[in-house]
């Protein structure tokens, strides 16, 4: 008998990674369960999060059939929503967990649904830029869980000091490979992008922020031209936030104006494929992280990438075989990475690693981890 799940989390028309991940994660469930998929109503207030959320122009990531519910700052609804929940006596409650915003919604619905099989996929235990009073909020809305899934070994760290003795399972996160509309090859890629062939292309994508590291991969960037004589190209594709005229800035002062292309603007699903398609490795100069689904972007797109030695991301990139594992806050490290994947001309046997390593962040693999919270 197939097993009753309800998944609480965003999905399409929400942006973001966290929606592409709970409405992949929810095509895999469904397979061998009973899953209903309910979402927010509303998300984020206005007076807290100022840019669109919904994106409505490609609908690829749409689950039919999910219940627009949960309004995350609305008591009532909360408490609505908790019965109703309780009412469908599910085998398991699956919540994506990654911000304290939604400690006191959590809290509340908890209160209200009774003892349930509460299980939380734990993006980040904690957010990546760290404010008073988020580990309280983050405790309150996670003590009650039965079990946990975290990405890295740092994460079940983070979540016991929480809970002791949390009853958690590491695994990788899954591969994004649905971002694959058109099948692009890197030269069709770079037509549509008007990049010369023979040029070496890195690729930074997602949104911009101070923990990011982009700034690093700038200041490594003129030692990258000298060595690579000049045919190089780095695209920083994602959305800034008020800092942006500091890396304007930047750039101007390490005379790189050349070398950088900047798309400013969130990127809609069907425009994620031309940037990945195009470009020889993904650089992700992280300064801290929890784990990152722009890797697995790039696996998806059998792409080799280059990350910094934080959080989970040793954990999901062997060093010297489907990418390179530098120190955070070091340009001279990130240079000799891109220096040295050109030079030593090993792109083709990284795909090959990325390739074998594919069963690794199968969502199929996910599906067995949660599959096993239901004894």
């Amino acid at each position: 008998m197939k097993k009753k799940i309800i998944m609480i989390g965003p999905v399409y028309p929400y942006k973001g990674g966290i929606s592409h991940y709970t409405g992949l994660m929810y095509r895999e469930l469904v397979k061998h369960n009973d899953v209903e998929m309910l979402t927010y109503k509303m998300q984020y207030p206005k007076i807290l999060f100022h840019k669109e959320q919904r994106d409505y122009s490609n609908d690829s990531f749409k689950i039919d059939g999910a219940s627009y519910m949960l309004h995350t700052a609305n008591p009532f609804n909360i408490i609505r929503t908790a019965r109703y929940i309780r009412h469908q006596r599910p085998d398991m409650v699956l919540i994506q967990w990654w911000h304290p915003y939604f400690a006191p919604c959590y809290f509340l619905l908890e209160r209200f649904i009774g003892k349930q099989n509460l299980v939380f996929v734990c993006h980040n235990v904690f957010p990546h830029e760290r404010f008073p009073m988020d580990k309280l909020l983050t405790r309150l809305a996670l003590k009650h869980g039965k079990h946990y899934i975290v990405h890295a070994k740092e994460e079940g760290k983070e979540l016991e000091k929480i809970k002791e003795r949390a009853d958690y399972t590491v695994t990788p996160h899954p591969t994004y490979n649905a971002f694959r509309f058109e099948g692009l090859s890197k030269e069709q890629a770079r037509d549509r992008l008007d990049i010369e062939y023979d040029k070496k292309v890195l690729l930074f994508f997602g949104y911009v922020r101070e923990y990011k590291g982009l700034k690093y991969l700038l200041q490594a960037l003129p030692r990258i031209v000298r060595n690579l004589d000049g045919q190089v190209q780095l695209w920083v594709v994602g959305e800034f936030g008020a800092d942006r005229e500091e890396y304007t800035e930047l750039i101007n002062g390490l005379e790189i104006g050349d070398y950088v292309n900047v798309v400013d603007s969130y990127t809609p699903d069907r425009e994620v494929e031309q940037y990945f398609a195009a470009a020889d490795l993904v650089v992700l100069p992280y300064v801290s992280a929890t784990q990152s689904g722009i890797v697995q972007i790039a696996y998806g797109f059998i792409k080799p990438v280059i990350v910094t030695n934080v959080g989970g991301l040793p954990d999901v990139v062997e060093d010297g075989k489907t990418g390179y594992v530098v120190e955070p806050e070091k340009p001279e490290e990130i240079a000799e990475a891109v220096c040295r994947f050109y030079e030593e001309d090993v792109e083709r046997r990284l795909i090959e690693n990325i390739e074998k390593a594919a069963q690794r962040f199968s969502w199929e693999r996910m599906g067995e981890v949660i599959e096993r919270f239901y004894e």
